[in-house]
């Protein structure tokens, strides 16, 4: 039988990414599929801090075994910003055009632009917490390209490419991305723990 598992989103991209990934692994729920349209708290000041709080209002609300996700893009020359802020960088909106904006103006006159982008998986089944991570390195180029991805992927360019995260197929940056990475240990972690997969 196929494990039945909450990811605490909303985000249909974030979605639709995960279930790519995962295949035919796990059956996964969006929140709205369970009936939540709460506004989760994301109050930690760090990756892994929102992840967990997002799966443990899950479970604790709604008693499914549930994962959830929190990914930041951090800036070497900006001390690590915007990180746990990326969705919010420009404001509360959660427009991702201008925190683009904002992070490139904040940008202009840096010659170095190392990035990375970071994501953070907390599940919570049958009781634990578990982590798992994922980062890929790249840097930031100077204007938007592409149409595919979301966040801040127009202007993300991953090393060993010379095209941003937007410009590539779904299935590229699956192989490839931050989520990819730490949903791959998620996924093999259930595998070896509960030989549900």
């Amino acid at each position: 039988m196929m494990k039945e598992i909450v990811f605490a989103t909303n985000n249909k991209h974030k979605l639709e990414e995960i279930r790519h990934i995962t295949g035919d692994h796990l059956l996964i729920r969006s929140l709205s599929e369970i009936g939540c349209y709460d506004d989760i708290p994301e109050t930690a000041d760090t990756l892994e801090g929102n992840a967990l709080l997002k799966a443990a209002y899950v479970r604790g609300k709604y008693h499914f075994d549930c994962f959830a996700d929190d990914t930041g893009l951090e800036v070497d020359v900006l001390n690590g910003r915007p990180g746990v802020f990326s969705a919010r960088y420009a404001g509360e909106g959660h427009d991702f055009i201008a925190n683009m904006k904002k992070l490139l103006d904040e940008l202009q006159g840096f010659e170095s632009r190392t990035a990375r982008f970071k994501t953070v998986i907390a599940l919570i089944i049958n009781g634990n917490q578990y982590l798992f991570d994922g980062h890929i390195n790249g840097h930031i180029i100077n204007e938007m390209r592409g149409e595919e991805g979301f966040g801040y992927d127009p202007i993300f360019v991953p090393d060993g490419y010379n095209i941003t995260f937007a410009e590539m197929s779904a299935e590229q940056k699956n192989l490839i991305s931050h989520r990819a990475i730490a949903t791959g240990k998620l996924v093999e972690f259930l595998r070896r723990e509960f030989d549900h997969l």
